[in-house]
């Protein structure tokens, strides 16, 4: 179990200082307040995290080692939102229509809502 941590961790350090190294350098380029940087980083993710697992399932040209540091820790660490998106296409691919649409419905409008109660308690609070 430690070891499995330590190639998460490692990976998860790796992917989160790529993260911010690419979003900052395209932010840094951009006129406007559109977030290309977290999109970029979003679309890579769901890109690396594609090739990752269709190496793991053609042979297993990659041991769980490398799946577990790959996966969760480079990707995760890069974006969550990858994980998110390979896991609507796992749904997809079994065909799971509804499971797909009830996931991705509830994590865009809970997510945005969960935002949305968040930063009001902390409003409240802070107004108290």
């Amino acid at each position: 179990m430690i070891k499995n941590l330590l190639f998460v961790g490692f990976g998860s350090f790796i992917g989160g200082g790529l993260r911010y190294l690419l979003s900052r350098f395209l932010q840094n380029y951009m006129e406007n307040s559109f977030p290309l940087g977290t999109l970029v980083v979003n679309l890579l993710g769901c890109l690396f995290i594609g090739v990752f697992y269709a190496l793991f399932e053609h042979g297993n040209l990659l041991n769980s080692n490398y799946r577990l540091f790959l996966t969760v820790g480079v990707c995760g660490g890069f974006t969550t939102f990858s994980t998110f998106m390979n896991e609507n296409f796992q749904l997809l691919k079994d065909g799971n229509f509804f499971y797909t649409s009830l996931y991705l419905a509830l994590s865009l409008v809970g997510g945005m809502i969960a935002i949305f109660l968040g930063h009001l308690i902390i409003k409240l609070i802070l107004e108290a």
